[in-house]
């Protein structure tokens, strides 16, 4: 990213420094839609609800989000246990072992995608906010795409990074530091970007969130053969914009995962909210983001493309949609040549099924076979199961 060329609006919040785990906010569980006989909003189809969702271009706003997640991860503390976390963990049997970090790094990703977190959001135009709401603690992630840079800042710590696109480079976001914040918008976007024929489109009930009228578009899949039950999100009545999303696991009533603004206010931002300044007792780091020339690109572009049997493979349609990654060449049996603690992670993740491991949740499944191979998707464990012996190794 080159500091002259500004961000598209909608991605400036994905731009982040490597935007710090959340932890627990202790809040409610969410009700994405709040269904209200106050509630009146013209008519409109499926199609003119696709149609207002989006034609929305809004660009600036600030509110809060809560993200509620119960996908089924197994419990943290065998993850810690597993691994040697906890005071008699670790191979000294003292904290701060590396048994002990190891722990907390799992026991935060899985944090992520767990529980309930809060989050305060502002964007204007290429600048933009993130501000994480620990328990004892905030994590703040500013950008600007026009200045080309991003602040990350933990107040727990006291530390500041600014990461910054080198001058006169030309713009390459795969390699910059990003987290991308799971918005509702961001996740309408994709669903109406993958769109098609394999999802029915229907309208469900006026409501309010945030204490603003909304539609509520309910996209539900044509097949069995997925984990996933519906996606339901509140549409904006006025300006279009996602003000919640929710997912359903097949056969539940209950969301696996719901993110929804509390409160939202569609005009700019204080300008005072999307600047940071380091202050006395902050200790502050500088990284430089890979310069990307057109010398790079050129060579990118003449590198020949990996082997077809290096290449993620996919079968199934629609929600049902299996991916494969291959084993890296020569690599065999991975799970049995696994360091101790790593086993002991595995063996509390994952359980155990012909030909490999799988690691289930409400929504997703991934299986790791004893070859080395990857399979993922919506799917139930036994679908994995049946595409990884079809496309075993021989056959």
């Amino acid at each position: 990213m080159s500091s002259g060329r500004p961000l598209p609006s909608r991605r400036a919040l994905t731009w982040t420094a490597a935007v710090a785990v959340p932890a627990a906010a202790g809040a409610a569980v969410l009700v994405p839609l709040a269904a209200s006989g106050s509630v009146d909003l013209p008519d409109l189809t499926p199609e003119q609800l696709l149609a207002l969702a989006a034609d929305s271009d809004v660009d600036q706003f600030s509110g809060t989000l809560e993200q509620t997640s119960a996908l089924g991860f197994p419990d943290l503390g065998a993850v810690t246990d597993a691994l040697g976390g906890g005071s008699s963990g670790g191979s000294s049997g003292d904290p701060g072992t590396d048994a002990d970090s190891r722990a907390a790094d799992v026991a935060d990703l899985l944090e992520l995608v767990t529980g309930t977190h809060t989050a305060k959001v502002y964007l204007d135009g290429d600048r933009a906010r993130l501000q994480v709401l620990d328990e004892l603690a905030e994590r703040n992630v500013y950008v600007d795409g026009a200045a080309g840079e991003a602040w990350f800042v933990d107040s727990e710590s006291q530390t500041a990074t600014r990461f910054v696109a080198p001058e006169g480079s030309g713009e390459k976001p795969e390699d910059a530091p990003q987290a991308e914040l799971p918005t509702p918008q961001e996740m309408i976007d994709r669903a109406l970007a993958d769109l098609d024929e394999s999802t029915e489109v229907s309208v469900g009930t006026d409501g309010r969130v945030a204490g603003r009228d909304a539609y509520e578009l309910v996209l539900t899949p044509r097949t069995d053969d997925t984990l996933v039950g519906e996606v339901r999100f509140a549409v904006d009545g006025e300006t279009g914009a996602a003000l919640a999303a929710s997912v359903t696991a097949r056969g539940t009533s209950e969301p696996a995962f719901e993110i929804a603004f509390t409160d939202v206010d569609f005009a700019a931002p204080d300008a005072a909210a999307l600047t940071f300044a380091p202050g006395a007792g902050i200790t502050v780091e500088e990284k430089e983001l890979p310069a990307w020339t057109d010398a790079d690109a050129r060579d990118h572009a003449d590198k020949p493309a990996p082997p077809a049997s290096a290449q993620p493979r996919v079968s199934g349609e629609g929600w049902a949609t299996i991916v494969e990654i291959p084993a890296p060449a020569g690599e065999r049996d991975p799970i049995a040549g696994l360091a101790p603690d790593q086993a002991a992670l595995l063996d509390a993740v994952t359980t155990a099924v012909d030909g490999g491991r799988v690691l289930e949740t409400a929504l997703v499944t991934v299986l790791l076979t004893d070859d080395g191979r990857v399979f993922a998707g919506a799917v139930p464990a036994d679908a994995l199961v049946a595409a990884a012996a079809a496309d075993a190794p021989g056959r």
